[in-house]
């Protein structure tokens, strides 16, 4: 964003959405009934298995647009790859994020490849939503309980598979999550009612809550005992395994948060973790949050209460 501002603004007025305030991805009005949703994202692979990393670099990227209620179309392949390695990784690769493509009914229909030493894959993806149905994380009200719809630990389960120090229940698990689609939680959200929402990725947690509750102008309680974490992220947090960009998360959130007596300090790492792949964080009135943790557990997909929105300072957070 520091860059960002120092660009020229947008003035187009078919922008719904975009830089200012900040959001997942872009919503551009063709029509009093139709916009585009776009987003764009790549990363350098985060587990082992080319397929594996093809499929979650795919959900990752599609991830924005279920977050703002869209209907993905189609995509382009983005792909960094250095010549020394064998095509057939790319293949697979490749075949990883065609076959996510397949599951969230979208069409790849084309991408960009350059030679770089480090692989890197993601797409810019293409969505459908009606004007004025987008859901952004700047509309999250005092009263709305929050809910989460997948589970923390991924950076640091992440970290550990690149030290060769995750288990294998622990990198199942990672993989397992990571590889899952937010349309199903996208769907519920939408039938629902929800008041804002955002995906948890890079920032960890805290890092998109507190952007929520700043662009909404709200606070917000969480309980610790109530988010979910992968079981093995606590032990291997407790043995240092914790991503640099989760630190970095932890040092610029940290003086907006009240922590409580008994948030021990791999616990605030945890709701820092930065996150590939994230579920969805969402902003729900309480009158529909059983509505949306009903319709959730019936899509099969993690439904975790973890806190409320709260009259404070914009971005105030207090973690109980």
């Amino acid at each position: 964003m520091q860059v960002l501002r120092q660009l020229p603004p947008v003035t187009d007025p078919n922008v719904l959405v975009g830089v200012n305030p900040a959001d997942d991805a872009a919503i551009y009005r063709l029509s009093s009934r139709l916009a585009l949703v776009e987003t764009v994202d790549f990363f350098p692979p985060v587990v082992d298995d080319p397929f594996d990393f093809g499929a979650i670099a795919a959900a990752n990227a599609v991830s924005d647009i279920y977050a703002k209620g869209g209907r993905p179309i189609l995509a382009l392949n983005i792909v960094c790859f250095p010549k020394a390695l064998s095509m057939d990784i790319l293949v697979q690769i490749l075949n990883g994020g065609a076959a996510k493509a397949a599951e969230a009914v979208f069409s790849i229909v084309g991408g960009h490849t350059i030679d770089d030493p480090e692989p890197k894959y993601g797409m810019a993806v293409t969505g459908l939503i009606r004007p004025g149905k987008e859901i952004t994380k700047a509309s999250a009200r005092v009263g709305d309980r929050i809910v989460l719809t997948k589970p923390l630990g991924i950076g640091i389960i992440t970290t550990a598979i690149k030290a060769q120090a995750a288990g294998e229940s622990a990198a199942a698990k990672a993989v397992a999550s990571m590889s899952q689609l937010n349309k199903a939680a996208s769907e519920a959200m939408l039938e629902a009612g929800v008041s804002a929402a955002t995906d948890v990725t890079g920032f960890g947690l805290l890092g998109h809550l507190y952007e929520m509750c700043s662009n909404s102008k709200v606070g917000a309680k969480l309980r610790l005992a109530d988010v979910p974490v992968i079981e093995e992220a606590w032990e291997l947090a407790a043995k240092g395994l914790v991503p640099g960009g989760s630190h970095r998360n932890l040092k610029f959130v940290g003086g907006s948060v009240t922590w409580g007596a008994k948030v021990s300090d791999d616990a605030k790492l945890v709701l820092c973790d930065a996150q590939t792949s994230g579920g969805l964080l969402l902003s729900v009135p309480k009158a529909r949050s059983a509505r949306l943790i009903d319709l959730l557990k019936k899509k099969g997909v993690l439904a975790a209460v973890i806190g409320e929105m709260v009259e404070g300072a914009p971005g105030r957070m207090w973690v109980e």
